[in-house]
């Protein structure tokens, strides 16, 4: 599940603005490029959208994605649909007076929080280049899980790093703390060893490095099983009877060696290398 913010547009909110006191209408997520370089095409919540209304569910609304705590489900979606400008939503959020609902109700009609995050899964996406300036990652069909209004929101401080591969995949990496400059190095770096590495065989130098590690992982799993043999040799079956003046001791827990656990570790690292070298 990702998690996505945009700056809050509110339509309305309160009566002095034409909506029921507790209602509120928002523009929730927009089509327009983000900061991320993701851009959501129209239509990515038409079967999300119509999946909420066959249930008869609503759709929740939380404040800053606080799932965890029943005082931060703040409200529900009353209606949601797709605009122009993004997707819209009219959603009523509880005002018993005290509660953590009522407060942020406030904040939204005072203006105070500015910015809205919805947490979702891309369903269908794919890289589109531009022969004018950068490409970017459209997202084209999105699962809506909640949306919510939040003071900050999530992931400005990171970028999300989508690096494309000469065979069309396309992975996306988190950033953090980079400059753009230095973001944009890291990318054409990145592109530009997945591009040479596309479609190349293997030198003879790394065929002979598989070879070893194979070899080592072959090894490492004969010590596996040859500890485990060892260990249940060396731990003879217990008397049927045991002696009235020794009492029974309790059986160990079953489980793997910690010498085990680590011979499986270092195979699992070694596999991990050798697709470095064949993928």
């Amino acid at each position: 599940m990702r998690i996505k913010s945009c700056p809050v547009r509110i339509k309305a909110a309160g009566e002095h603005e034409g909506t029921d006191e507790g209602t509120f209408e928002a523009i929730v997520a927009a089509y327009n490029l983000d900061s991320v370089g993701d851009k959501i095409t129209p239509g990515a919540f038409a079967d999300t959208l119509a999946q909420w209304k066959s249930t008869g569910d609503p759709i929740p609304v939380l404040w800053s994605h606080m799932s965890q705590d029943p005082d931060y489900h703040i409200g529900e979606v009353l209606e949601a649909e797709e605009r122009p400008e993004g997707l819209w939503v009219k959603a009523r959020i509880d005002t018993e007076p005290g509660s953590k609902a009522a407060q942020v109700y406030k904040l939204l009609k005072g203006r105070r929080v500015t910015q809205f995050s919805f947490a979702y899964d891309v369903e269908e996406g794919a890289w589109v280049d531009q022969k004018d300036g950068e490409g970017f990652y459209e997202l084209r069909k999105l699962k809506l899980y909640e949306v919510g209004p939040t003071l900050i929101g999530a992931n400005q401080a990171t970028e999300l790093l989508d690096v494309k591969s000469a065979d069309g995949a396309t992975m996306r990496i988190a950033v953090e703390g980079a400059s753009a400059a230095q973001t944009e190095e890291l990318r054409q770096a990145l592109s530009g060893a997945l591009a040479v590495k596309a479609g190349r065989t293997l030198s003879a130098k790394n065929e002979e490095r598989v070879k070893d590690i194979a070899r080592l992982a072959k090894e490492l799993l004969d010590s596996v099983i040859s500890s485990a043999d060892d260990e249940e040799k060396a731990t003879p079956n217990p008397p049927e009877t045991p002696s009235p003046q020794t009492p029974a001791a309790k059986e160990a827990p079953a489980g793997p060696s910690p010498a085990s656990l680590r011979l499986l570790a270092d195979l699992n690292a070694l596999g991990a290398e050798v697709s470095t070298l064949t993928e």
